[in-house]
């Protein structure tokens, strides 16, 4: 029934993910980069926030002295003490930043591994479209993300509230702090209040991520039809494949028909193996395999060999060894000359008494 409404039932094939990973149809959690991206700050300020802060410190009282922007009011000078502050600052933010875009990149491999596409990037004129634009934005999907963001603010902010409370006084009490005191007491209440953001953001991150991962293979769900003509253009058309598989079985049966009867021996692996091997001192340098065959052709090698007279004899290892090493019409390596001769012996004193 569901296959007649065309309900999309099955899972998303391996080329269907594909395809979607190409064009950039990928789970992927906000929440999870802003954790991750939070973290690597945390990890920042924990190694270089003393150096740093002690750094600011320097160039704000610079900034402030009476040798410099305090006083200075000519163009060369405030040049000369533009270029200073900001060079110094670049010395704090800049390989922050560096580290920071490393870590937002690494946010997004974890979550959809090393990929690059343009398509995304491709102009869709669909996206012009204000009823379908007007459509997705008031969607009960976009509805529903747009409530969860409000409540994941919410958790932020009071989860933030609740930190600072206790810290209010020291807050208040900031005016009456040296520059590097008050700075190193708001840092401190700041790396608190980014240390409980954090956690919340990791437990959200991992319950959207989750979510996402759902999503997306939700709306990459086939139809049983989708997956049937998926299957057949990778595959080609299975009764078209069946056919060419009965016609391939055909010839090689008629091939058997013709070249087994030619044979010294058939060597058998009774359940799985069949190897035709004939032996003319005059013409061979050595015995050759002249057929050869696996489960239903090895049965059938062995019901045309009964049918004329062709020796069976059951050698499992060899029949094993000779099917994975000698192609059909290829002659026998030299570890095997051994065995294929006691094989011939064999075969050879069985016909002689039988002769006599």
């Amino acid at each position: 029934m569901a296959e007649d409404l065309g309900e999309k039932t099955e899972q998303p094939t391996e080329r269907r993910r594909g395809e979607a990973r190409q064009r950039g149809q990928l789970p992927k959690s906000t929440d999870l980069s802003s954790a991750i991206v939070m973290l690597g700050a945390l990890a920042i300020v924990a190694a270089f926030a003393p150096a740093a802060v002690r750094k600011l410190y320097l160039i704000v009282r610079y900034a402030l002295s009476e040798q410099s922007l305090g006083l200075v009011t000519d163009d060369a000078g405030l040049m000369r003490d533009a270029r200073i502050i900001f060079s110094e600052a670049a010395i704090i933010i800049v390989p922050a930043m560096l580290v920071m875009v490393a870590v937002a990149y690494a946010g997004s491999v974890v979550q959809v591994g090393f990929l690059i596409t343009g398509k995304p990037l491709q102009p869709d004129i669909g996206r012009l479209n204000i009823v379908k634009g007007f459509s997705r934005l008031f969607s009960k999907r976009s509805l529903v993300k747009g409530s969860l963001d409000v409540a994941k603010l919410s958790v932020l902010g009071l989860v933030a509230f609740l930190v600072i409370r206790p810290d209010m006084g020291k807050l208040a009490a900031l005016a009456s702090l040296s520059i590097e005191q008050g700075i190193m007491v708001g840092a401190m209440i700041l790396l608190k209040v980014a240390v409980w953001a954090l956690v919340i953001l990791i437990i959200l991150g991992v319950i959207d991520f989750t979510y996402q991962r759902w999503q997306t293979t939700q709306d990459l769900k086939m139809t049983r039809q989708e997956v049937k003509d998926e299957r057949r253009s990778t595959d080609g058309d299975p009764e078209t494949k069946g056919r060419r598989m009965r016609m391939a079985r055909e010839i090689a049966s008629q091939r058997l028909a013709l070249d087994v009867p030619k044979a010294d021996v058939i060597v058998t692996n009774p359940t799985h193996f069949s190897i035709a091997i004939k032996y003319d001192a005059d013409r061979m340098r050595a015995p050759k395999v002249i057929a050869k065959g696996a489960d239903y052709m090895a049965f059938r090698i062995r019901y045309i060999a009964s049918a004329n007279g062709v020796p069976i004899v059951e050698r499992p290892p060899l029949a094993r060894s000779l099917y994975a090493a000698i192609p059909v019409g290829g002659e026998i390596h030299a570890e095997h000359y051994e065995a294929v001769a006691e094989v011939l012996a064999y075969v050879y004193r069985m016909e002689g008494k039988l002769a006599s």
